[in-house]
């Protein structure tokens, strides 16, 4: 990780400060003012405050800008927001903000003016996304307008002031041919898997937290035919599948105040299958809602799914431990229950250059003698390093290949390239 331990300089200068509590002073904020009405009033405090000084027209936008932002928007995060090329916000308390930008991370020269505002923000956060945050409920994952993912924590369990981080997301989605042109994976290894999710095969996306887990899920689903039923299921809204008419999201809700009125993933999943769906999708599985995806997937459903593993193995693991933490049933029956689920996992990872890759794609086969057995059709293979540290490899095909057709015989696509 490369850090800039350049120590941040304070977000406003004494003229933003100024002129924030001079329009604070002279705004009726109990009024539904417009963002055109609101950027006036800081214009004519500009032409008040600043009379007789010099300052360029680009620093009194900037200014104008800041201002607004601190009033109306994230305030100093909010140049953060709105800049395409960063992916990652981490806020360590009111005086840290760290970025990542291009797969590095390093320190932002700005901060917030005080711990108050930090506050302030991310009430804001907050209560865009109809959720609620305070000391006996300090943490929380929301969303932003443009369905960046937030997570917050705030005192007492975040020991230095308020913690948000937030994951951007490209505005427009990635799909499998600009994955392929990246070099994530092969363009035989993208055919493959589209003809998988087009017969409707029930695949599970692995890997570690920033390996691209969402954004592989979201590229999968531009490849489900057009003409079914699809239901996401999630705790923050995230999937960005717009290739689908006859789509229904659907989102989680927290328990209010008095410990009621909680919706969980599990409520989600029982009530998607009385709605008809072809395509059952959910956004991450990492609790005893493993149970109920399992048995969605095991009575007819299709469905696609994310999870945290460092392999595929580790993965169907992990959903073993989750079953075993909802429901007391024997190890042996959870194991068959993964296997007649589950047909692919596909392990994402990230690589020492910093560059997001699929590892591994492995076919789950049956659980013979209390074990589930696995098919590896395609794993990476390192083949050295250029000069600037970019590694060369190339995801390649493993024999024998695909095992078990039957989806894709039934789809009508035939063994064919698979195997």
């Amino acid at each position: 990780m490369q850090t800039d331990e350049k120590e941040p300089e304070a977000a406003g200068s004494e003229e933003k400060k100024e002129l924030q509590e001079y329009v604070m002073r002279t705004v009726d904020l109990s009024r539904d003012l417009s963002d055109e009405e609101l950027l006036g009033l800081i214009d004519e405090g500009i032409r008040k405050k600043l009379q007789g000084r010099y300052l360029s027209i680009r620093d009194r936008m900037r200014l104008r800008t800041d201002i607004f932002n601190s009033i109306r928007r994230l305030d100093v995060l909010q140049e953060l927001v709105e800049d395409s090329s960063i992916s990652e916000i981490m806020v360590n308390g009111e005086k840290q903000i760290f970025i990542e930008q291009d797969g590095r991370i390093r320190r932002w020269e700005k901060c917030f003016d005080s711990r108050q505002k930090l506050e302030e923000v991310v009430q804001q956060i907050v209560a865009g996304a109809n959720r609620m945050i305070n000391e006996s409920n300090p943490i929380v994952d929301a969303r932003l307008a443009d369905g960046s993912r937030v997570n917050i924590v705030l005192p007492p369990v975040a020991l230095e002031g308020p913690v948000v981080t937030i994951r951007k997301f490209p505005e427009s989605p990635m799909d499998m041919e600009r994955l392929v042109q990246l070099g994530s994976l092969t363009q035989e290894a993208a055919d493959f898997l589209k003809d998988l999710v087009i017969a409707g095969y029930n695949i599970f996306i692995s890997g570690g937290t920033g390996s691209g887990k969402t954004t592989f899920l979201n590229a999968l689903s531009n490849d489900i035919p057009k003409d079914e039923r699809i239901i996401t299921i999630e705790d923050s809204a995230e999937l960005q599948i717009r290739s689908i008419p006859n789509l229904v999201r659907l989102e989680m809700r927290n328990a209010n105040t008095e410990g009621k009125n909680e919706i969980s993933i599990r409520d989600l999943i029982k009530s998607s299958l009385r709605m008809r769906p072809d395509r059952i999708i959910v956004g991450e599985v990492r609790d005893a809602a493993a149970i109920d995806m399992l048995q969605a997937l095991n009575t007819g459903h299709n469905g696609m799914s994310t999870g945290h593993a460092n392999s595929p193995a580790d993965m169907l693991s992990r959903l073993e431990t989750m079953v075993l933490l909802g429901t007391d049933i024997p190890l042996l029956a959870v194991r068959k229950q993964i296997a007649s689920a589950i047909d692919v996992v596909i392990q994402l990872g990230r690589l020492r250059d910093k560059s997001r890759r699929v590892l591994e794609i492995a076919e789950v086969l049956d659980c013979v003698d209390g074990e589930i057995e696995m098919n590896t059709l395609f794993r990476f293979e390192e083949e050295g390093e250029r000069e600037d540290g970019t590694v060369i490899g190339e995801l390649k095909r493993c024999e024998p290949g695909l095992i078990c057709c039957r989806k894709l015989i039934r789809a009508g696509i035939g063994a064919g390239r698979t195997g």
